[in-house]
This record gives C-alpha cells, structure tokens and sequence, in this order.
C-alpha cells in the first residue's frame, strides 16, 4: 500500500486549496480513506474521511461546512476541498488508510497506512 499527498502551499486567509492523496494497493470494497492533520504543539487532529466504495462520509466539527473529501477511484485519488481557509488551520495534512467502520475514523490508531503529509500554511 502506498500514498502520497500532494497539493499544499501558502496561502491568504478565505482562499480554497485542494488537497490530494494518490493511493495503490487498497482494496475498494474494504477501505477508507482519511485526512488528519498536524500542527505546532498540537495532537494529531482528525480533519475528514470516506469510504473508498462510496456512501458514507465523515468531518470535523472544525471543517464541516468548509472542506469537502471526494474520490475519484478511476485515478485512484482521494481529494480534500478547503474552502474559506483559516490561520488555525495551518498544518501538516496526511492522508492514512483504514479498515475500520466509520464509528472509528476520528482516532489516527484505527488507520494501518499513512503517507507523507503536505504543508498547508494559511495567513492572515
């Protein structure tokens, strides 16, 4: 299994950013695919996930409204939309995998496969 996000960078406060993760190995029926992120002097944060198949979808509490997580699994490509971009949300984003139910996306032990994380720098 292997993944790769991709797409972070600078940018200004209200500006939108999307975020990718370009996955292989995972099988569709069996998977789902997350985005956590990491700041400064922070835990790991949950940010968003979705079932590989389809259906069902999951965000924080401090994104939902904000960023949308899509597929597009002819690319094999998870995206993660940020919208109306904020300073704290300034971190490294990393894209994981999961065999686990959707009870149990939030929680970054429930994933089996991490890829490298992205920078994402937000300004005032």
């Amino acid at each position: 299994v292997q993944l790769q996000a991709s797409g972070g960078g600078l940018v200004q406060a209200g500006d939108s950013l999307r975020l990718s993760c370009a996955h292989s190995g995972l099988t569709f029926g069996s998977y789902s695919l997350g985005w956590f992120r990491l700041a400064p002097g922070k835990d790991r944060e949950f940010v968003a996930a979705t079932r590989l198949s389809g259906g069902t979808t999951r965000y924080a509490d401090s994104v939902k409204g904000r960023f949308t997580i899509s597929r597009d699994n002819a690319k094999n490509t998870v995206y993660l939309l940020m919208n109306s971009l904020k300073p704290e949300d300034t971190a490294v984003y990393y894209c994981a995998a999961t065999r686990s139910n959707s009870g149990s996306w939030s929680r970054p032990s429930e994933y089996l496969h991490w890829g490298q994380g992205t920078l994402v720098t937000v300004s005032s």
